[in-house]
């Protein structure tokens, strides 16, 4: 894909489509269930492998240990390095 400028010579770079996942991320203390974002072709553990230290997420909503809501926003970044395991809502078995 070519490189686009406008007449100010402002650089564009194209976009790259995603598909939003809904997830149920588990953090050392709270669990959020949001979105993230995966390019078309690629799997979960593509996104979270990639090297940047901090994975993007829509929608979410951040739980306290016991389970109450402690917030919900439309974008947070997590640090990946603290995360202790996504579940794809779509591929759960049991749904209580």
């Amino acid at each position: 894909m070519a490189a686009l400028y406008d007449d100010k010579g402002k650089y564009f770079t194209p976009v790259i489509p995603k598909t939003p996942i809904p997830v149920i991320i588990q953090m050392a203390t709270h669990r959020i269930e949001g979105n993230i974002h995966i390019r078309p072709d690629e799997r979960i553990k593509d996104e979270i492998d990639r090297s940047e230290p901090f994975l993007p997420v829509t929608e979410a909503v951040i739980y306290n240990p016991d389970g109450t809501i402690f917030a919900s926003t439309h974008f947070i970044v997590l640090n990946r390095t603290q995360i202790n395991w996504i579940l794809p809502v779509d591929e759960m078995i049991n749904q209580t």
